[in-house]
């Protein structure tokens, strides 16, 4: 069997246009699926040095805790175009707590707050796509 190796290109090609982490195409007896690592481009290897040294020894604890597309949409920070958002970094949330919208279908989802705490950071901007399982927020 000969794969197309342009379709491999297309399909790589979409998942930067589109920030995807993996896509899929079939047709007929032939099935091509290509993916990318949700690691960043942006890590690059330390040589070792005495201030990497330093910073290996620190103990850092983070209790965050990050809140996750529950499906595949477009976020929404406010409930309407112009309107309050529903978090803000720095404010605390409970439990139950909407804390944004994925739109999906023409459906809008609220997505809930798993947990009480203080929002750290928001990960989307309003009307961005997001995937399932991708981080919207992180919380304290």
């Amino acid at each position: 069997m000969k794969i197309n190796k342009n379709i491999i290109k297309e399909l790589n090609d979409y998942l930067e246009e589109f920030n995807l982490t993996e896509i899929e195409y079939t047709e007929k007896d032939v099935k091509v699926k290509v993916s990318k690592s949700r690691i960043s481009k942006n890590i690059e290897a330390l040589a070792p040095t005495k201030e990497t040294k330093i910073i290996k020894n620190e103990v850092l604890i983070d209790n965050s805790k990050e809140i996750t597309s529950p499906i595949i949409g477009t976020a929404y920070l406010a409930p309407e175009p112009g309107g309050k958002k529903f978090i803000e970094i720095g404010q605390k949330i409970k439990k139950g707590d909407t804390i944004m919208i994925v739109e999906a279908m023409k459906t809008m989802n609220h997505v809930p707050s798993p947990l009480d705490g203080v929002v750290k950071e928001i990960t989307v901007e309003d009307g961005q796509p997001v995937e399932f399982g991708q981080t919207i927020a992180t919380i304290d």
